[in-house]
This record gives structure tokens, sequence and C-alpha cells, in this order.
């Protein structure tokens, strides 16, 4: 069911109709819930500097730092909220190179139960089309899930599209810019969302993929007693690098040993963060990378940086037509 509400007086309503609803393909149990969070690392594009952009007119994402992608981090909130509230458990998973797992840490530290590296070479260069495929197939072989999350999108390409995409490669129904999860009652989910110029209730058969806007929630902080125990989380590659810059003169014997005693001391103790590939998830690899992608690129401007110093502009009508004109010149604009 779905209801319309003003963000303003005027009292009136919208008249209630029916979407559409997926069956479901696990029975009808369905608490606790089961859920699964999407999360990216991205370049953190406020700090953007002359060295952002490479001879060839690519990103250099090594001169940029790197931060979790904010409304993903509202979709963790919403997650681990719903968790609490209605009980279950919160997956998180990130495709992306080993780097990535500091997001994952970061998601172990304000509270969820289980964390999932997805990397693989041949993933490089996937567009939205890709990159959802390649995502709903780690969802699928998670294998249980009543509930995925995403952040309405990344700040690094604002497309918005890998939430939807992977809705419909997984073929259940989706609910966008969710402000609030309402409530969950067995198969059903009822969800207020964002329309732009009011909201929306709208109730939804699981499982379902929802997206997550910035203004949803405000995430918790990072607990501290988590901080302390998964600080020292890993996902292989990342053991494996740390184990062979420490034994810099072992054999190749000594060190393939050392790597796996590290793995089962980390894996004892609750600290090894999974990590998939391509091969794991089943992909068919000609739906991955570069041969899976079929968005072009048109065309990249690179914007050079070379003026020295600053121009102090007054805050005047005639101080922002001197600067735009100044732009303008500078082939900044037009």
């Amino acid at each position: 069911m779905r209801e319309s509400a003003p963000i303003c007086g005027g009292g009136w309503r919208l008249p209630t109709f029916p979407i559409w609803q997926a069956p479901l393909n696990r029975g009808e149990r369905k608490v606790p819930y089961d859920i699964v969070v999407c999360v990216k690392q991205v370049p953190d594009t406020a700090n953007v500097t002359a060295e952002a952009m490479k001879e060839d007119g690519t990103v250099n994402r090594a001169a940029l730092p790197t931060i979790f992608n904010p409304e993903d981090l509202n979709a963790l909130e919403a997650a681990l909220d719903a968790r609490d509230r209605f009980g279950g458990t919160v997956t998180v998973i990130s495709m992306g190179p080993p780097k990535a797992a500091d997001v994952l840490r970061d998601c172990l530290f304000r509270g969820a139960d289980r964390a999932i590296l997805l990397t693989d070479r041949r993933a490089a260069a996937s567009d939205t089309l890709a990159t959802s495929y390649i995502l709903a197939r780690a969802i699928e072989t998670i294998g249980r899930y009543d509930i995925v999350m995403c952040g309405r999108q990344a700040i690094d390409g604002d497309t918005a599209q890998v939430g939807p995409q992977i809705a419909e490669k997984l073929g259940i129904p989706q609910v966008t810019y969710l402000e609030e999860l309402v409530s969950l009652d067995g198969k059903l989910a009822r969800v207020r969302r964002n329309v732009g110029n009011g909201w929306e209730l709208v109730e939804v058969r699981l499982p379902a993929l929802i997206t997550v806007i910035a203004t949803a929630n405000q995430p918790r902080p990072p607990a501290a007693r988590r901080v302390m125990r998964y600080k020292r989380a890993r996902v292989p590659m990342e053991i494996e690098a740390e184990v062979k810059k420490s034994l810099d003169n072992a054999s190749e014997k000594e060190t393939r040993d050392a790597i796996s005693g590290r793995m089962e001391e980390f894996r004892r103790q609750g600290l090894l963060i999974e990590q998939w590939n391509l091969d794991d998830i089943h992909a068919e690899l000609d739906r991955c990378g570069l041969a899976g992608s079929p968005t072009k690129v048109f065309r990249v401007q690179a914007i050079v940086l070379s003026k020295k110093g600053f121009s102090e502009i007054p805050g005047t009508e005639d101080g922002v037509r001197r600067l735009i004109d100044e732009l303008v010149m500078d082939r900044t604009l037009g």
C-alpha cells in the first residue's frame, strides 16, 4: 500500500493503490531479519588538488584520500537500527581493491556482524551494469537475505543506478529514497520515502532492496570496545603483504607456512575479514570488468590549475560579475 502526504498544510491524500510485489522464494518466516548492506570506498571529492588528474586526463586515485561513501554510511546505520529494533544480522560487502578493507573495518567498529571484501583485478573498469551484476552475484552467494540496503548514490559517480540495477538482477522489488524504516512485520516492510516535495508511506513485500538518503539518519560513531577488538581485523591479502614484508629473506615455503599460520590465528580470533573473488561468486567473466561494461566515455577534459596566489572578490553583484568574467577569460567557464 502507498500513501502520500504534503510537506505543508492542506490535508490532502492521494488515493492508495497496490504496488508490485515479488513472490517470496524462501517460505513465510521472516523474523529475525538478515540484512545485506553494499558499501563503497570513494575518493574524497571535497579535497581535490591539482594532482587529481593524470596527464592523459584520467583520475589519479592514488593522489586522492579515500573515505566511506557518505550515503552508504546512512544505509549502514539504517540496517543497524533495523537489526536493533527487530532482531537479525547485518552483513556488509564492498567491491574494490584490498584498501577497501578500511571501510569494512569501520563497519565492524559501528556494529556490523559480518564483513566481506569482493576484490578481483578482472572486475577493474566495471561500469554500473557490471558492478550491479557482480554485487548481485555476491548477494546470491551470501544466500540468505531479507533486505538489501544501499546508499542512494556514490559521490565519485553520482549515477544512483547501482542499487536499482541490483534489485532488477535479483528479481526483487525496490524502494528508493528511504527516510525511515517505519516497521517490519513478518514478510512486509513499511517505509517512509522522500519524493522531493513530500513523502510517501510504502508497504513492500520482502525480500526487497532499499536505497537510503543522507537525511534518513545520523550515523552512530564507532564503538570504543569494537574499535579495540577489530582494529587488527585483516583480509587475507593484507595478511600476506604483512608477512612477506616481515620475512623479506625467507624461502617460499617458509613464507607460505607463515601466511597459513597467521591466517589460522586471525580466523581463530574472529579477526579474519572474508575475501571473495569472481570465481567464488560464480560470475560470468564476460559480464564483469571492461568486457561487461557497455558505457563509453565520450570525452575526458582535464582542468589544469595554473594560477598562483589568490584574488579577493567582494561579495557584491559587481564582484560576482568580475569573477565570472575572469573565469571566462581563463577558459575555466564557457
